[in-house]
């Protein structure tokens, strides 16, 4: 195994780096060749206690009330420029530790710097309402701080969903516990190690690693937490919701998808054939809005997933450091939870279009590669279409008439995000007012969306909505103040 390469300073609790002792760590492995990267500190129930703690003083405390709004927005427009002065290392330690395309992380980057300052501009701009209710009475709301938020980071996008959680968080005026996935904890790290100058005060933002079952489970069942962000599995979702019920804490789910792209004979065949790619290959698959289902008009599929196949074909596979196309799934166990999908493609007489195999690399033997992945005809309430496989691995469903299209786009437990293909604008959005998800795209592919657009699901891809003004729901409360002269 090869030697340490990214030196990691510990938790980060009420302004101070911590280190558990030595026989709690965790592994950080590099996905690209299964190399170690870092150790980072197993914290748990007593680090997330002292986070917590360290938060309330803080938010509490009167240098917070008093950090004006223009100020918090000024120093998240300074988190941004320094998010880009480190644009390099930052890519760099996104891709050794999730194993995407530099590329990919570059963006990443841009995407982390976007929300600093969208969230900035915001930040003093939270107002409130005046209510007209009878002669004699002013009546007004404003918009409040909830409090302490925790906010627990999943392993496929850390940087940008820390950025997120961290930059809104400070907007609004509330104290953050941050928990990243013990897989891919290291450039959330390195973002608040970047922002520790910047003069926030002590307690405001911390970040605790650990597992998800010790250090996770601690803070969506802290007594003193009042909200809690969870992106994840849906299982694992229940959980922090009960966690969070015993403690009457509202919480913001989002719980990944099924997510289908229609695509009508009318199409533009050349956009929707390149966003249909990319949306299931970026990432390697492992991204919760991936466009993981093809419901497409039958009169044009065979044509359509056989310039599909080629493409897929074409793509190469390797480290994100050399910047391939398609890089490794994130672990060994995610590699065998989709390797499982497969079997059960191979056992049931799915069709394999194209890929459906590990790619062994050399040098690289201990990096999981999958071959982007095509499986044809797919019953619409088949276990492979109704599952979230999270990997590169797209099935293919037919419809004949609008009214099916809907039916099956609709016919998951999920619903988070749907892309809708044909040159017929009545038709367009006739399908996105019958979707149910949460965003639908139309001849494009957003994957989550842009910074400004409200981002969550519909059934079991959650509830709430994180990104744009939306989420200011979330993360403030509403005061209403009547007063009689």
């Amino acid at each position: 195994m090869k030697a340490v390469e990214v030196q990691v300073r510990g938790c980060y609790i009420n302004g101070e780096w911590i280190v558990p002792n030595n026989e709690r760590l965790i592994e950080v492995k590099n996905p690209g060749d299964g190399s170690l990267l870092a150790f980072v500190p197993r914290g748990d129930k007593e680090e997330i206690d002292l986070a917590v703690k360290g938060a309330k003083k803080a938010f509490h405390s009167t240098e917070w009330k008093t950090f004006s709004p223009y100020n918090r927005g000024k120093l998240l427009y300074q988190a941004a420029e320094i998010i880009r002065g480190n644009k390099e290392e930052l890519a760099r330690l996104e891709t050794l530790d999730v194993g995407k395309p530099l590329t990919q992380s570059a963006v990443d980057v841009e995407v982390a710097a976007r929300y600093f300052e969208y969230y900035a501009g915001i930040a003093d701009k939270i107002l409130g309402e005046t209510i007209p209710v009878e002669p004699g009475i002013i009546d007004y709301t404003v918009r409040e701080p909830i409090g302490i938020v925790g906010h627990i980071i999943p392993w496929n996008y850390p940087l940008q969903i820390a950025a997120r959680s961290i930059s809104i968080s400070i907007a609004t005026g509330n104290a953050a516990v941050l928990k990243p996935a013990e897989d891919t904890p290291l450039t959330t790290l390195k973002l608040v190690e970047l922002m520790e100058p910047l003069g926030l005060p002590k307690g405001i933002l911390n970040v605790v690693t650990g597992y998800g079952y010790e250090a996770g489970a601690a803070l969506s069942g802290h007594p003193d937490i009042n909200h809690i962000t969870f992106t994840g599995s849906v299982e694992t979702g229940k959980r922090v919701m009960e966690s969070a019920a015993q403690n009457i804490v509202p919480v913001t789910l989002e719980l990944g998808g099924k997510s289908p792209n229609i695509v009508f004979a009318d199409c533009y065949e050349k956009e929707a054939l390149k966003w249909v790619l990319k949306s299931i290959v970026q990432n390697a698959g492992q991204t919760c809005s991936a466009g993981s289902r093809l419901v497409i008009e039958k009169s044009i599929k065979e044509n359509f997933i056989r310039k599909l196949a080629a493409a897929m074909e074409e793509l190469s596979i390797g480290p994100g450091m050399e910047n391939h196309d398609l890089g490794p799934v994130l672990s060994k166990k995610q590699f065998e939870r989709i390797q499982s999908f497969l079997y059960l493609a191979k056992q049931d007489g799915i069709r394999i279009v194209t890929g459906g195999e590990r790619k062994l690399l050399e040098g690289y033997e201990l990096g999981y590669y999958l071959q982007a992945t095509i499986l044809d005809n797919v019953p619409a309430g088949h276990y492979l279409a109704q599952e979230e496989i999270f990997g590169p691995v797209l099935t293919v469903t037919t419809f004949q008439t609008e009214e099916e299209a809907i039916e099956i786009a609709n016919g998951t437990p999920y619903g988070l995000v749907a892309g809708v293909w044909t040159e017929n604008g009545g038709r367009a959005h006739r399908v996105a007012s019958q979707l149910q998800c949460g965003q639908v795209f139309i001849n494009h592919y957003g994957a989550g969306g842009g910074i400004a657009q409200p981002f969550g699901g519909y059934k079991k891809s959650g509830f709430g909505r994180e990104k744009g003004l939306e989420a200011l729901r979330n993360y403030t409360q509403v005061k209403n103040v009547a007063l009689k002269y």
